[in-house]
């Protein structure tokens, strides 16, 4: 297929071949997407140059989000090789470890929550005001990636979801805010996934095998099904969607109560 072919695409966020960044690179490249990615500094750009190479991937920029200069750098370097931008792909997500192990009360600190948002929320209207211009005459698509932590307590998910609480109120803003220039803005939010910033929440392993056991479709659900999800919503297919927010977690948030068969 080719949902994508022709659209130049920036994807933040690849860290590994587990991320769920590289799911979507993945997919977007199989369907005909002209990628670039980010890295965030030296040490991580030999592992996503590695990645984005065996998608075909040529372009690969520096960019730590939690800088302006930095998200403002990327998109001149990406107008000397492109003449604009299809779409923003956000995909990061960070809080201190130590914020994310026990109570909520007692883990959260105010440089933490300060963190938490401006990683994992902040940055997406940050890539949001740089994309802008470069969108102009396009009908330009931004995602993010959200987790039903925004919506409901998790055990120690804590200060990540007042963030992803925020992320996803920023996609309601944003949508309002670009639909005036014809571009779209949206999340998928995600069932958990075993990443490496998935790891840092304390007992995930945990939290994995029991939404497996809750789930309609009776198990997680993989990096490329986002992938796949995210390539839809990138696409021309989805030009009357914005502002919405994508559950794509196996129907996880559907259900208050899984099977009683067990207990009978």
């Amino acid at each position: 297929m080719n949902l994508l072919k022709n659209k130049n695409i920036l994807i933040v966020g690849v860290a590994n071949k587990h991320s769920i960044a590289s799911g979507i690179a993945e997919s977007m490249a199989e369907n005909g997407a002209n990628i670039a990615l980010t890295y965030q500094n030296d040490r991580l750009k030999e592992n996503v140059t590695k990645l984005g190479e065996s998608w075909g991937v040529d372009t690969f920029i520096p960019c730590d989000v939690a800088s302006d200069d930095e998200i403002k750098d990327a998109f001149s370097t990406l107008s000397s090789s492109w003449d604009g931008v299809d779409a923003v792909i956000h995909a990061v997500g960070f809080a201190p470890r130590e914020e994310l192990d026990g109570d909520f009360l007692d883990a959260t600190s105010r440089e933490g929550f300060s963190i938490a948002h401006d990683i994992s929320s902040y940055s997406f209207i940050g890539l949001a005001k740089a994309a802008k211009p470069f969108m102009a005459g396009r009908q330009g698509s931004l995602l993010t990636l959200s987790y039903l932590g925004s919506q409901m307590t998790m055990p120690n998910y804590n200060v990540m979801g007042l963030a992803k609480a925020s992320l996803e109120a920023s996609v309601r803003y944003l949508a309002v805010s670009m639909g005036k220039h014809g571009h779209r803005v949206n999340a998928i939010s995600a069932g958990p996934i075993k990443t490496l910033a998935a790891s840092g929440v304390k007992n995930f392993r945990k939290m994995l095998s029991y939404n497996a056991s809750r789930t309609p479709i009776e198990r997680n659900i993989t990096t490329r099904e986002v992938g796949d999800a995210a390539t839809f919503l990138s696409s021309d297919m989805a030009s009357g969607i914005s502002g919405e927010i994508l559950y794509v977690d196996g129907g996880f948030n559907t259900t208050a109560m899984g099977s009683l068969e067990e207990e009978t």
